[in-house]
């Protein structure tokens, strides 16, 4: 770490030391004047003043006063351009000649416009999402349409390509594959992926950003990649904010909220949120043994409780220099009742009856620092980022056994995770056509945790020997990228490379039951990686654009996958970590192709991946119980995926318009699977060869300017893992949105979703035993949503400046 920040330190110096001096050969030339706004005739203060010589590149600038006023100096002898930008307002250039006669110039008042909707983009919202490929990710606008399809992050995510939410368990997955990142305005966060899609708005959401082969500037964790939410940011001068209140219901009620303020002036931007979860969610299935005829039914209802706050300041200290801060807090409190009912068909006297009573409740907390340089070169600056997280969480499981030889037991499970990233970047646009960009970043990564168990009975001396195991997982990641791309009339290009060193230490302590010794294991890991990645894009008219990229990514095993401790408990089925997992390297490879229609566009593309030391499920025969199975992870030799992708946006006329996607993939899996033969266990490497296709289609229909429709239709092709082939799965969903108040400010929105009820999984085994199920969950859901938007649009001077007083003295909005 000293050595991390010490290269961080000489980095920062030589780069700016490195910089030239803008003040050599400057001769005494100077712009005043005095900005005001057109309609109400008052000054403006803090608006941007900006200086560019006659190839558009900055020279100097400043701000104006409070009292609108301004003057520039030290302005080189020549023409340049005056450029007047202030946000909300219509930009304004002014070209003035500085030379002989001619040093002091006074362009006296000059009257600023508003633009005609501002910047408030909470409110700047199409009406019908966008799918657009860029070179390296894919990006889908939501439109009002989305928002419609469902009141969270977690519901729209199945409305996109590629991507598919598992409705039980929350796990997103990206071309079929679980191994994905999920980021919230280009950060990761420590609160779990499922917890964090249910608690953002649909309406709070700006973009969708598929990132499927990230550059080298990226991390290189996730075969599939990215997934980066981008939130609205509400940028109009004043105070603004929204208001969100969803119920839906099925067989249980949910409940969710959110409000979200800010109030900006010149100087700096005060934003905070709140956004609550309230929600009861049942599910239901059986798995049964066909040749054993062993029937297991469950039923599981869980109750969650969830609260997000978020609070930040934006500062912007002059027109070079800003720094943002903002921390997030995150409040969880659930708990999981379930049964499962297990039926000896030959022998009912082993009938047995389990009940799970779990709570669970963790506190996630982050915060984060950001300070950004621009220097006097239109995008080139240097930016010091510091995040660090922190995650609690608490856990105990009551387990009842009835009319069964196993004895109750409880499990306890407290968690301690902390991460804490640098990052410091940099990047000098050459040339017009050049780019250069460095980088620096340090993730230190420490998860402790402690598991106790009473699954014993009483000895002799009636007292309970409990089960202790502490488990502690450490990596720690520096690395440092370079990318450089240049744009050559119809070709552009970016190459780019990442260096990462990783440190990796697990430490697993165990008090054994039977002989109550201490066993200690130890596992350490420490690897150098190259990473890189190359891009291309070829653009041979407006209408037409190819792009090819490589990348070399990694998959880090997860603490889920690592930890030794048991993940979850049946009387039939137990899954554990393998805390000496190695990481598996993806080689990937893909091209698109976009064309631009009259009404639209399309795009469509392949991908091609190699993986290396892949990382799969193995299904094991417990040795004390030949009836329960062991589930866990192993690396296994190489293999390779492919698949092709196409998606549209097509409006065939004014008021019909259709997002809709097809993606096909296929990889073949590998896995280590016990069964028996003749009474022996035997030990196969089983492959499995999966080809499974998507189709989805969203479709909008505008009745007016206020009332909207929408109907979505999903089919999801079968598809097979190690253990099970998945059936083919349906869904259709209806949904309203009516817009109202002045402005429309607010919006009532209604959805049916599943309306013929055919979403559920239906599946059927054959290893280690034949076995044949179904799984339900509350996918019939009605719900409805209102939304409302306050707050002032217009800029007026001197209300501003009585709230910038408030401020000073320590009050305001919060």
């Amino acid at each position: 770490m000293k050595h991390f920040l010490l290269m961080l330190v000489l980095v920062s110096s030589t780069i700016i030391s490195a910089q030239p001096n803008s003040n050599l050969d400057i001769k005494n030339g100077s712009v005043s004047g005095r900005v005001i706004d057109a309609e109400l005739n008052e000054p403006l203060p803090y608006v941007n003043i900006i200086i560019k010589d006659a190839a558009n590149k900055i020279i100097t600038g400043g701000i104006t006063n409070n009292d609108g006023t301004f003057k520039i100096e030290n302005i080189p002898e020549g023409n340049v351009l005056v450029s007047i930008q202030f946000v909300g307002y219509k930009t304004l250039d002014k070209s003035i000649t500085i030379g002989k006669g001619n040093y002091k110039v006074d362009i006296g008042d000059i009257k600023l416009e508003e633009e005609a909707t501002g910047l408030d983009e909470v409110t700047i919202v199409a009406d019908v999402s966008t799918i657009q490929q860029k070179v390296d990710r894919k990006v889908i606008t939501i439109g009002k349409d989305l928002q419609t399809a469902g009141a969270n992050a977690s519901e729209i995510m199945n409305n996109l390509p590629s991507v598919s939410v598992d409705q039980q368990s929350g796990a997103i997955s990206l071309r079929g594959n679980q191994n994905v990142r999920v980021m919230v305005d280009g950060k990761l966060s420590n609160i779990p992926a499922e917890q964090l899609l249910k608690q953002i708005p649909s309406t709070s959401i700006k973009s969708i950003e598929l990132i499927t082969n990230p550059s080298a500037k990226y991390n290189p964790e996730g075969m599939s990649g990215f997934i980066n939410i981008v939130l609205h940011k509400n940028t109009q001068i004043g105070f603004n904010g929204n208001i969100n209140v969803g119920l839906a219901y099925d067989i249980e009620p949910k409940f969710n909220g959110s409000i979200d303020a800010n109030y900006r002036n010149g100087k700096f931007n005060l934003y905070g949120s709140y956004s609550n979860s309230v929600s009861k969610n049942a599910n239901y299935g059986y798995i049964n043994r066909i040749e054993q005829e062993i029937q297991q039914n469950f039923d599981i209802l869980n109750n969650n409780k969830s609260n997000l706050f978020k609070a930040g300041l934006d500062y912007y200290l002059n027109d070079k220099n800003t720094i943002s801060v903002f921390t997030n807090q995150n409040i969880f409190d659930g708990w999981t009742m379930s049964n499962s009912y297990i039926n000896y068909l030959t022998n009912p006297t082993l009938n047995e009856t389990q009940f799970a009573n779990a709570n669970n409740e963790n506190n996630s907390q982050q915060y984060n620092f950001n300070y950004k340089h621009d220097f006097n070169e239109e995008g080139h600056n240097i930016e010091l980022e510091v995040d660090h997280n922190i995650y609690d969480g608490l856990g105990d499981t009551n387990n009842i056994f009835f009319s069964a030889q196993r004895p109750n037991f409880i499990e306890d499970t407290d968690t301690d995770r902390k991460s804490t990233t640098i990052n410091l970047d940099y990047v000098n646009p050459l040339s017009e056509s050049t780019k250069l960009e460095l980088g620096l970043e340090a993730r230190l990564f420490d998860t402790d945790i402690f598991y106790k168990s009473d699954a014993r009975e009483q000895n002799e001396a009636e007292e309970y020997i409990p089960t202790t195991t502490s488990f502690n997982y450490a990596r720690d990641i520096y690395s440092a990228y370079a990318t450089y791309g240049r744009t050559i009339e119809k070709w552009s290009y970016q190459v780019g490379l990442r260096a990462e060193t990783v440190t990796v230490d697990s430490d697993a302590f165990k008090r054994d039951l039977d002989s109550n010794e201490e066993l200690n294991s130890v596992f350490k890991n420490d690897y150098f990686e190259l990473y890189p990645s190359v891009f291309a894009t070829y653009s041979p008219s407006e209408k037409n654009s190819y792009q090819f990229s490589y990348s070399r990514r990694i998959d880090r095993p997860g603490i889920g996958q690592v930890n030794p401790l048991p993940e979850w408990n049946t009387s039939l089925i137990s899954q554990f970590g393998n805390p000496e997992l190695r990481p598996q390297f993806t080689n990937s490879v893909e091209v698109n192709y976009t064309r631009q229609l009259e009404k639209g566009s399309i795009t469509a593309g392949v991908f091609y991946r190699i993986i290396e030391d892949e990382i799969q499920q193995a299904i094991l025969i417990d040795r004390a119980d030949p009836e329960r199975l062991i589930l866990t992870n192993l690396n296994f030799d190489n293999t390779s995926a492919f698949g092709i992708e196409l998606s549209s946006n097509y409006r065939p006329t004014k008021w019909w318009s259709i997002n809709a996607s097809f993606d096909l993939f296929s990889q073949t899996q590998k896995s280590l699977a016990e069964s028996f033969d003749n009474g022996d266990i035997v030990l196969n490497t089983v492959e499995v060869d999966n080809m499974a296709w998507n189709v989805r289609a969203f479709n909008n229909f505008k009745v007016s300017k206020s009332l909207s429709f929408s109907a979505f239709g999903m089919y999801r092709g079968k598809n097979k893992n190690i253990q099970f082939e998945m059936s083919d799965m349906l869904m259709v969903n209806l949904g309203m949105r009516y817009s109202f108040l002045e402005d429309n400010r607010a919006s009532f929105s209604l959805s049916y979703n599943d309306i013929f009820d055919t979403m559920y999984a239906e599946f059927n085994g054959q290893r280690p035993y034949v076995q044949q199920g179904q799984f339900n969950w509350e996918s019939q859901q009605i719900s409805g949503r209102l939304s409302y938007r306050f707050g002032g649009g217009k800029y007026r001077a001197k209300s501003r400046k009585q709230r910038d007083n408030d401020v000073k003295e320590g009050g305001g909005m919060f």
